[in-house]
């Protein structure tokens, strides 16, 4: 069987459009999450992590992050030793906010703890919200779990 040249020009208008029907339906059924679910209020208050993270270089050094069995052990700069910090440990996700983990903690020295209960390996940003003598601090690093 013979096609003449009107037949092959249907045929690839039909592919290309049964093609495009494709890709929306399939673009359709995406999920899209945001990193914050009111992330207009968090933008607002921005500038206070903006103070912290200033007041944290001022203190100078850096973190120390280990993986050890299951568990990711974080050292404070040597500024934080011998006295009593308090604050929240975030390991953020980007790809599915089901598997960040959250940990509030209370160190007195510099060390801290935190159980990887997820099988995910992937990119995680570590986020640290410190607090000692009532001065807030924030630590922000990437790590590949």
């Amino acid at each position: 069987m013979k096609l003449n040249w009107g037949y092959k020009i249907m045929l690839v208008y039909l592919f290309f459009v049964a093609g495009i029907i494709f890709l929306a339906i399939k673009s359709s059924m995406q999920k899209f999450e945001l990193v914050q679910p009111d992330y207009y209020a968090d933008e607002l208050k921005y500038q206070s992590v903006i103070d912290a993270t200033q007041r944290a270089k001022e203190i100078g050094g850096a973190l120390i992050i280990k993986q050890e069995l299951g568990k990711l052990m974080v050292k404070l700069p040597s500024g934080f030793t011998n006295t009593t910090i308090k604050g929240k440990a975030h390991l953020y996700y980007a790809a599915d906010i089901k598997k960040d983990i959250t940990k509030n903690f209370e160190t007195s020295n510099g060390e801290l703890m935190i159980e990887l209960v997820s099988t995910t390996k992937g990119n995680y940003t570590l986020k640290l919200d410190l607090e000692r003598n009532g001065v807030t601090y924030y630590y922000e690093q990437k790590i590949f779990i």
